[in-house]
């Protein structure tokens, strides 16, 4: 299995798995923000994780932004991480950039 491939994979195990997780949430308490949140920083380790996840997603969406230039569609882990999350929009990112990569476009 190539690189590329890994990380095309890893983008689909990272919208799964969250996925599978969220729609659980959401059939439970539906649409629920104010519930979302509370549970997301309900104690320390949730807050952890929580803080983790979107400094992460900001390191993500800058780093694509940057690579802009480099590498063809880099929007496309922007929108995953703010609609699915790092698990989607950095194996996308790293997707893209491999294949950059093995084309020589990068």
């Amino acid at each position: 299995m190539t690189l590329a491939r890994l990380y095309l994979l890893l983008v689909v195990v990272g919208v799964v798995v969250p996925g599978a997780e969220f729609v659980a949430w959401l059939s439970i308490h539906g649409l629920d923000v104010h519930g979302f949140f509370r549970d997301m920083t309900a104690n320390g380790i949730a807050r952890f994780f929580a803080w983790d996840v979107v400094i992460s997603a900001l390191v993500v969406i800058l780093v694509a932004c940057a690579d802009r230039h480099c590498i063809r569609h880099a929007w496309l882990p922007v929108v995953g991480t703010l609609c699915i999350g790092v698990s989607c929009g950095l194996p996308l990112y790293l997707y893209l950039r491999q294949r950059a990569i093995d084309t020589g476009a990068a």
